[in-house]
């Protein structure tokens, strides 16, 4: 019988921040609500989320150009759950 161990969850930060989400590699932007932040990830509210894809991005900081890559993990109705990944 395999063993496994579970990772401890990083501490997460709540948070209002408002930032900018792109799509796929898009130009499209939109505006979201960083509700807590942690070094892997973070929880998002984003107004009809309903049609995001795996690849999203976020412009963590007022620079757009500046894009952090992200997986969406999960979604529930207005929120989802992003994990960062390594750029490509």
């Amino acid at each position: 019988m395999a063993v496994f161990k579970r990772e401890a969850r990083k501490p997460r930060h709540q948070t209002t921040l408002q930032v900018w989400l792109t799509l796929d590699g898009g130009f499209a932007k939109r505006r979201c609500t960083v509700l807590d932040l942690s070094v892997t990830g973070a929880r998002l509210q984003v107004a009809n989320g309903n049609k995001l894809g795996n690849k999203i991005a976020l412009a963590l900081t007022n620079d757009v150009r500046k894009l952090t890559p992200c997986r969406l993990i999960w979604q529930k109705g207005d929120q989802i759950g992003v994990e960062f990944v390594a750029a490509a």
